[in-house]
């Protein structure tokens, strides 16, 4: 789909207004050409938020505004696109000063820069408690799954869909077919996005080049495939969360990223075509202002529409306020690790053995072959020392020194430099990271810095020095769950009275389909195709708590995305914060657990309405949120953040405070059968005191809701403490974590 206005939808008044303006436009301005001191025009979008106007009033005042802030001696202003499904607002290209301008408009609620942004199992959904035999609702073939990534391969057995009937009535999307693309019962939309119209060479098609939109449609959704390995490892059954959901594909990532305006322009798609969860495993860039962050403007408006919005937290920890994705109505989640970790042995010629971490299908068979370091092999003739040759990256290593041996390289990389130069094996090496598996385009291993030192001693002390790299081994991770290095951290930077993020799930050495067209290590010149790869990060941890909210959803069609939010993060298994670094602020409310989610006892549910208090609580005023809903919301009674109805309870305290004090209010709804009453108890560390008030809630049918104080007094023992309340009645229990700390804001 091209994003341009389509003559097919436009009346003919509207192309009368076009006209007008144009012959406006080409009166006032001149080409860029005749000006060479034209200053710097960028692509921003204008987010006007919920706008209910026709299709041509809504071009005719976006015209107006680019006129209004045009410069004198700039180039003339066009539209580039514009949503119009699900909110409204535009793209066009802009310098820094007219960006400002358009920002000031009465009508305009924001504008930010199109960035680019990032992509961020056999065995993961058995170790979380949802094996391939659990009950499952007969309507789960109901729920669509709407899927912003890099594209799909709709020929994968994932996505077979055996034993499927049409789509279900509510879907309204549609399918940019081609001659190599169709959809079937299982994809039953797919579309793709380039605002730009640039696409680097790659076909104008849904299809997944890059492999990453296909791994994470199979881990929400995907159809069981048995036998199913990466050359051999990780082999099993591999599947999704909710196997019978169907799957709509929204294409906005490309090989070299991800836009901002390509993001906004499927979210309003994906909105109006009738999708129930959106999964959204992107990010790598956050703002102070929610409605500056494209993904946060999606998820607003999905939320509005009775959609929940998954995302990934980020892959920028373990620093804290690491976060991509915090927005309050949307589930931030984290990665874990699962109970299989890959180790692949190094030999040298000695006798001695090492061992080092990666996913290593190579079988050099235990032959040994001479080794060399890094730094002694530059490729002089390219100008490269051995300063630069020693962490084999890119062209720095001699062919002539290196071929037909293995590479000792320094820091951790994926060895390109040695690959190119044919090398027969790589070791890198470090201390970090060292809490998940790299695939690497030629036999390698990541090794302590220990053993490259012994490594590196044995090189400089013996003739004729050799090693060995042995094919990788599967091994219990007895330590499993814990939260990878990798993983963002806590706490929010725009609202850290909101504890994120706000759960974990699998996110490490996950196996699932794959595209072919993509090399396996995602290393250029590694050939091996491949039907499913294993991979690493938050961007698989997502689609695992998207196939657990489409598993619950399949359960309870009318509950909100808030009551769903609740049902996963209430009844997840913490995480203990003495083997798992920051606590909370590293795995938000715990490990998903979509069992248990399906019967909570309790929810927290929120609104629209909700989300519009909290949002005055945070400065935004009644002009802007009245733009963004489209109603009369006013903020005549501000909610503080602690006042928002969330299943988790942060308490921020500026560093300088000596004593804490905190008050919450919450309402639960009752979403168990008959009669029941539930008790609260209350866990925390020594010197706070921590209350509830009513500590008994009882209910006598389905939807009643009963409201209650938290209370926090006491004193901060430490930069961050953790305490939990528990309502329970004998038989289910509905966890909320308690997280107080020091913060500057």
């Amino acid at each position: 789909m091209k994003f341009r206005m389509d003559s097919r939808s436009s009346a003919p008044l509207l192309w009368i207004s076009l006209l007008s303006y144009a012959s406006v436009l080409l009166t006032c301005h001149s080409s860029s050409s005749d000006h060479p001191n034209v200053r710097h025009s960028s692509t921003y979008i204008v987010y006007t938020g919920n706008t209910k106007t026709d299709e041509a009033s809504a071009l005719s005042q976006y015209t107006s505004f680019l006129l209004k802030v045009s410069d004198s001696d700039g180039v003339p202003k066009s539209v580039l696109h514009y949503y119009k499904r699900s909110f409204s607002g535009f793209v066009a290209k802009l310098t820094e000063k007219e960006a400002e301008t358009m920002s000031r408009l009465d009508g305009v609620v924001s504008v930010f820069p199109n960035r680019k942004r990032q992509l961020h199992t056999t065995r993961s959904w058995d170790f979380i408690g949802l094996p391939l035999n659990v009950q499952r609702a007969t309507t789960e073939s109901d729920i669509i799954v709407g899927v912003l990534d890099s594209g799909i391969w709709p020929e994968s057995e994932s996505f077979n869909d055996k034993g499927l009937g049409p789509p279900p009535k509510k879907w309204k999307g549609t399918c940019q077919s081609s001659s190599n693309f169709t959809c079937n019962n299982k994809i039953i939309g797919a579309k793709y996005y380039r605002s730009d119209g640039s696409f680097g060479g790659e076909e104008k098609s849904p299809r997944d080049n890059d492999g990453h939109g296909t791994h994470i449609s199979s881990t929400v959704a995907g159809n069981p495939v048995s036998q199913a390995s990466m050359l051999g490892l990780a082999a099993g059954t591999a599947r999704g969360g909710a196997v019978s959901a169907r799957i709509a594909v929204y294409k906005v990532c490309w090989l070299d990223g991800c836009n901002d305006a390509d993001i906004l322009a499927a979210f309003d798609d994906a909105i109006a075509d009738g999708v129930d969860i959106l999964s959204v495993s992107l990010g790598g860039l956050n703002d102070e202002n929610y409605f500056r962050d494209g993904l946060a403007i999606g998820a607003f408006h999905a939320m509005r529409n009775g959609i929940l919005t998954v995302t990934s937290a980020g892959n920028s920890g373990p620093k804290p306020g690491s976060l991509a994705n915090f927005s309050p109505w949307s589930i931030s989640v984290a990665a874990s690790t699962i109970d299989r970790k890959f180790l692949t042995k190094v030999g040298i010629g000695d006798n001695r053995t090492f061992e080092g971490i990666s996913i290593n299908t190579f079988d050099l068979k235990g032959q040994q072959y001479p080794i060399i370091y890094g730094g002694d092999a530059p490729n002089t003739k390219e100008g490269f020392d051995g300063s630069l040759s020693r962490f084999c990256a890119g062209n720095t290593l001699d062919p002539n020194l290196v071929t037909g041996k293995i590479v000792l390289c320094e820091g951790r990389s994926k060895a390109s430099g040695a690959f190119m130069a044919e090398a027969v094996g790589a070791l890198t090496q470090g201390q970090n990271f060292r809490d998940y598996s790299l695939t690497f385009p030629l036999p390698a291993s990541y090794i302590d810095l220990q053993d490259a030192a012994n490594i590196f001693s044995y090189i400089n002390s013996t003739r004729n020095p050799t090693a060995t790299i042995y094919r990788t081994n599967e091994e219990k991770d007895t330590l499993a769950p814990m939260v990878p290095s990798f993983s963002a951290r806590g706490p929010s930077p725009v609202s850290p009275g909101i504890l994120k993020p706000d759960l974990v799930a699998p996110g490490v050495n996950i196996l699932a389909s794959w595209s072919p067209n993509s090399s396996i290590s995602e290393v250029d010149g590694d050939n091996r195709a491949v039907q499913f790869n294993i991979i690493s990060g938050t961007s698989m941890s997502c689609p695992h708590v998207s196939g657990a909210a489409a598993y619950v959803k399949s359960f309870h069609p009318d509950w909100s995305p808030s009551a769903i939010q609740s049902a996963l993060m209430t009844t997840a298994m913490p995480l203990s914060p003495k083997t798992n670094r920051d606590a909370e602020f590293a795995y938000g409310a715990g490990q998903i657990d979509p069992i248990k989610a399906m019967s909570p006892g309790l929810v927290y549910d929120a609104s629209e309405i909700d989300f519009v208090g909290f949002l005055c609580g945070q400065g935004y005023t009644t002009r802007t949120l009245q733009l963004v809903t489209g109603d009369n919301s006013s903020c005549s009674e501000s909610a503080r953040a602690s006042d928002l109805n969330y299943p988790s309870f942060a308490l921020p305290t500026p560093p300088s405070n000596v004593t804490v004090s905190g008050m919450f209010k919450r309402t639960v709804t009752y979403v168990g059968s008959g009669k029941s009453t539930y008790k609260a108890t209350v866990r925390g560390p020594l010197g706070l005191k921590i209350q509830v008030n009513p500590s008994v809630l009882s209910f006598t049918s389905y939807g009643e809701k009963r409201s209650f104080l938290l209370s926090i007094e006491g004193s901060l023992e430490a930069s961050m403490v953790s305490a939990s309340l528990v309502w329970s009645d004998g038989k289910i229990k509905v966890r909320s974590p308690i997280v107080v700390f020091s913060s500057p804001q």
